[in-house]
């Protein structure tokens, strides 16, 4: 498939990133992984938001323009005539010096503002076993803790060395995923997914960056855009929602486990480590949320009507 680079479609090999470019020299980016279905990106406005704040918030370089990034992924869906991918959106700071001050005003001695690098590329979705929905996964838990102090914490950063170590080790031991603690020893996510429960007929999920309660530590996890839809979705089914803080006892004795991200959409988790999940079996919320958001996700990408700007700050 060709690539979105800069404005351009381009051939997969001539698609090329400057060696001086601040993702490669220092890993300086943010990427969204957004789920194509039926010729059409899934909630892509609320990736694109989510990727504006985080590069407000980490000071990435120059403004980021939301309509450009929502053309980047027209663009490349259509081009490509894509009906079913995954899709990596990706912004780095662009070929800029670390000392460089980078806004808008450009630097003191007068040089123009750096223009960040946006590309987008499509690829197959990746086909995961059936096995893994009918039956569950095991998880494993991190030896290593993630801090909410740190400033790119809750944040999809190019910065994912470690976790994809963790989610390697974790293969090893044949499990799906790692959960992650953080550095108070509470539950936080997976290193690719958010985490979500079920006890006693509500669904329970961590904090995620963004929504702590005033006064309280800062949350290391990301606001993930399915585990936003899967909240909305049991919302309105009356199901009980409570974003709370949660230990590893609560991993363990819940009645379900559920991992959410735009791949694998919602993935039931029936063992962690040793210990089994209730009674080992796919738990029915588990069951019934999956199908609901699987019949959201084909309804928004084939009903015209659905507004792709939704949730947009414009």
């Amino acid at each position: 498939m060709d690539v979105y680079l800069n404005g351009a479609m381009l051939p997969e090999a001539e698609a090329q990133v400057h060696v001086q470019d601040a993702g490669i020299q220092h890993g300086v980016g943010l990427f969204e992984t957004i789920a194509v279905r039926n010729g059409r990106a899934f909630r892509p406005a609320l990736h694109v938001q989510r990727l504006i704040h985080s590069a407000r918030e980490l000071g990435l370089g120059r403004p980021v323009d939301a309509e450009h990034l929502l053309d980047a992924i027209r663009t490349t869906i259509a081009h490509n005539a894509v009906r079913e991918a995954r899709l990596r959106l990706t912004v780095t700071g662009g070929q800029i010096s670390l000392l460089s001050r980078n806004d808008e005003a450009g630097d003191d001695d007068g040089t123009p503002p750096v223009e960040p690098t946006v590309f987008a590329v499509a690829t197959p979705p990746t086909v995961y076993d059936s096995r893994y929905f009918e039956q569950g996964i095991m998880v494993t838990v991190a030896p290593q803790a993630v801090n909410g102090f740190d400033p790119v914490s809750g944040h999809k950063t190019l910065a994912y060395w470690s976790r994809l170590l963790r989610l390697r080790q974790a293969a090893q031991a044949g499990a799906g995923e790692v959960i992650h603690l953080s550095n108070t020893n509470h539950l936080a996510s997976g290193a690719i997914s958010n985490l979500l429960l079920v006890k006693d007929g509500a669904l329970l999920t961590p904090w995620a960056r963004g929504e702590e309660e005033q006064g309280a530590l800062p949350a290391a996890v990301l606001p993930g855009i399915t585990r936003q839809t899967v909240i909305e979705i049991a919302e309105r089914k009356k199901i009980p929602v409570h974003r709370r803080t949660m230990s590893i006892d609560d991993l363990l004795e819940a009645d379900e486990v559920m991992l959410t991200n735009a791949s694998w959409h919602i993935l039931p988790v029936t063992r962690v480590e040793k210990k089994t999940i209730a009674d080992g079996r796919v738990g029915p919320m588990t069951t019934m949320l999956r199908e609901a958001l699987l019949e959201l996700i084909a309804h928004e990408t084939t009903t015209d009507e659905v507004d792709e700007m939704n949730g947009l700050d414009r």
